[in-house]
Formats: C-alpha cells, sequence, structure tokens
C-alpha cells in the first residue's frame, strides 16, 4: 500500500491544489422553464422509424383478428383433434363419371410435338401391380393407347397371362393416330417404377404413388377433405392391408367396413383410386374371404365393373 495526502486541513477546507481542473459545467435538462421562457423544439421523427412503427402496428392488429377467428373455431370444434362427421362435405364434392372428362395430356405430360406420349412402367412379375392394370383398363375407355407388353433380361420367366395382361390388340393403326402409348416391361425391380419422359425425369415410384398419377389423367377435382382421404385410404392399403401384420389388416378391414357402412365407396358416392388400390391389396394378400358384410358387398361391386373382372382372370 502507499500513502495518500489529505485533501483537507484541519478545518475542513478542500486544498486548491487538489481541486480539478479538467471538468466542465453541463447545463441541467431538468431545469423548471420561467414562464416567459419558450419550449425547446422538438425534434424531427425519422420517416424510416415512423415506417416501421406502423408497420408494426398493422401487423399487431392482424395477429388480433387472427386470434379472434382462432377463438371462434376452437368454440366450434370442440375436440382438439378436429374429429368431426366429413359424410356431408364428401357428398356436396361432385365427381364427374369416369367416361365424360378427360385430362389435358400435353398439360400432364409435356407437349412434345411429333412424338407419341409414352407411359413406360417397370414392374416386378412376381408381384405384378394389379391397380396399374385395372387403371390401364379404364383409361382405354377413354382414350386411344397404344399398349405393349416386354420382358427384360434381368428375368428369366414370364408367365403367360402376365405377358398377355393387356389383351390383344387385332385393329393396329399408325402411332401417330394414339394419344397415349402405355408400355409394361417386366423387369427385377424391387418396386413399380414408372416414367412418361425417359430422357429427363426421374422415375416416380411404389404402386400406390404410380395409380394416384394415373388416376389424375381422368381430369378429376376434388376438394381439399376428399383428396385427403382419398390419399390416406391409398397410404392404408399399401402399408397397413398388403405390408402389414395381421393384427393391422384387421384393424384395417375394421375401418373399411365401418366407412362402407355410410357411402357405397370408400370416399363419397363415385369410384376413387383409393377402390381401386383397395380391392387389389385385399386380392393379393388374400383377405377377401375373411372381409366383413360391407367390403364383401363394396367388392362385388368392383367385380362388376369390366376393368375389375379382367384382372381376376389373371388371378386365376
Amino acid at each position: 500500500m502507499y500513502k495518500v495526502r489529505s485533501f483537507h486541513r484541519a478545518a475542513g477546507d478542500v486544498l486548491a491544489e487538489h481541486r480539478p481542473a479538467c471538468m466542465y459545467r453541463v447545463p441541467s435538462l431538468h431545469r423548471r422553464l420561467s414562464p416567459d421562457a419558450s419550449p425547446t423544439p422538438q425534434e424531427e421523427v425519422d420517416p424510416v422509424l415512423q415506417a416501421l412503427e406502423s408497420r408494426q402496428e398493422e401487423i399487431l392488429k392482424r395477429l388480433y383478428e387472427l386470434k379472434s377467428a382462432v377463438d371462434g373455431l376452437s368454440k366450434m370444434i370442440q375436440t382438439p383433434d378436429a374429429d368431426f362427421d366429413v359424410t356431408n362435405i364428401i357428398q356436396t364434392d361432385e365427381c364427374p363419371p369416369l367416361t365424360t372428362s378427360g385430362a389435358d395430356l400435353d398439360l400432364m405430360l409435356g407437349k412434345d410435338y411429333g412424338a407419341l406420349k409414352d407411359i413406360v412402367i417397370n414392374a416386378n412379375p412376381s408381384l405384378p401391380p394389379l391397380s396399374l392394370l385395372v387403371l390401364h383398363s379404364l383409361l382405354c375407355e377413354r382414350y386411344k393407347i397404344l399398349s405393349a407388353v416386354h420382358t427384360h433380361s434381368s428375368v428369366k420367366s414370364v408367365p403367360e397371362n402376365l405377358l398377355k395382361c393387356f389383351g390383344e390388340q387385332t385393329k393396329k393403326q399408325p402411332r401417330h393416330e394414339y394419344q397415349l402409348g402405355f408400355t409394361l416391361i417386366w423387369k427385377d425391380v424391387p418396386k413399380p417404377q414408372m416414367k412418361f419422359s425417359v430422357q429427363t425425369m426421374c422415375p416416380i415410384e411404389g404402386e400406390g404413388n404410380i395409380a394416384r398419377f394415373l388416376f389424375s389423367l381422368f381430369g378429376h377435382k376434388y376438394n381439399a377433405v376428399t383428396s385427403t382421404l382419398i390419399d390416406s385410404w391409398v397410404d392404408t392399403a399399401i402399408f397397413q392391408l398388403k405390408e402389414g401384420s395381421s393384427k393391422e389388416k384387421g384393424a384395417v378391414l375394421r375401418s373399411m367396413n365401418a366407412a362402407l357402412g355410410k357411402t357405397s365407396w370408400l370416399v363419397g358416392s363415385e369410384l376413387t383410386v383409393a377402390d381401386i388400390v383397395a380391392w387389389c391389396a385385399l386380392q393379393q394378400t388374400g383377405s377377401a374371404s375373411a372381409a366383413p358384410a360391407n367390403v364383401q358387398k363394396w367388392m362385388k361391386s368392383c367385380e362388376n365393373l369390366a376393368p375389375f373382372s379382367s384382372v381376376m382372370k389373371l388371378l386365376k
């Protein structure tokens, strides 16, 4: 430690030599104005800050309106998972019959002058994608389709019924007179693959995904609820009814029986891709005989349609 000289004398006066000489006076900001003094002029507000403040107020106003809307919906729907009956919504979703309209193939598949739009599907003959065969038959009722079946070198042998799964085309026309080409190649692949632009696109894989795309060529327009239910049934048929355990299959059959107790088809009053994929999954897994009453009735309705009956012949 070191000693510091005292700042104070004995009488208490501060030594002059120790007074600070580097300080400067600052006028008080809190002094009272005299009655005759003019007020200090206000500084101008930055336009950028003013615009930011207005934007913040607008965002807060919109958030308050959204909060009010959500509060109103929460009073209408009591359960957190929105477990409400969508039957009425589905019934009002009008679906044109499968034979009245079609999609714009140029818009769906791309416009290519001088070339036939050709859909190419690779599938394994050990597990034929029945839903794609049903959809091919339905598409033949809508478009002029040039169909062909080939065998890849990775496959040693293919049953005769699969080689003729598209039937015999007795009327051969020039290639340019067809609207769509449909080529099926039996190949050793883990899951079905589809391309409609062989040069440029990545393949669409999986029977359910290909079935969704092919069904979209019919040009149907569904609302959000119906589209979600159709996708849900397609995934359920592929991953639980076809590939799931016996417990999962039983649960799916009970759900199908409950749904078919309200409507003729799985979703609404018209045939959709959900019915096609689910019916084919039941045929491939051998669960058709153990299906409940409503499911059995629905299966007979499917089999009364020509595209399903033609697939039935392949299963024999």
